[in-house]
């Protein structure tokens, strides 16, 4: 197994088992978290923070299917495609996290959240080109 093979399938697991500690967080303490910090819009605030975690979820299946890929042969498609989750994963989630969870200071973040979604879908477009530009 090539090295890059090894740190994506690695990489995609531990953020997918993240995202499900994030996720069970959501789902147990999150709303009792947000009503001591007194938040009105806590539903919202359940949604942005459940949608960071089903995104990080998505990347991190990306990201092991792209080390299963790469086990053979390293492409370099590949390879910018699976850096493209990994930051999309660490803006898009990672600060959708922090919307979740911060006062309106924080607003402004909301602003940089779509360069995440951005590298989110260059990955998921990097992906179908690399296995449709090696034969």
């Amino acid at each position: 197994m090539t090295n890059s093979a090894r740190r994506w399938i690695v990489t995609g697991g531990l953020l997918g088992a993240v995202g499900v500690l994030l996720g069970a967080f959501a789902a147990h303490g999150l709303p009792d978290y947000l009503a001591r910090m007194e938040f009105v819009d806590i539903a919202r605030r359940l949604d942005i923070y459940e949608k960071g975690a089903r995104y990080q979820m998505y990347s991190a299946l990306a990201l092991v299917a792209i080390g299963i890929l790469q086990r053979e042969k390293v492409s370099r498609v590949l390879e910018a495609a699976a850096w493209c989750h990994l930051f999309g994963v660490l803006i898009f989630s990672g600060l959708l996290y922090l919307l979740a969870l911060s006062g309106p200071e924080a607003k402004w973040l909301g602003a940089v959240v779509p360069i995440g979604g951005v590298l989110m879908v260059l990955g998921w477009f990097g992906l179908a080109g690399g296995v449709i530009g090696d034969p």
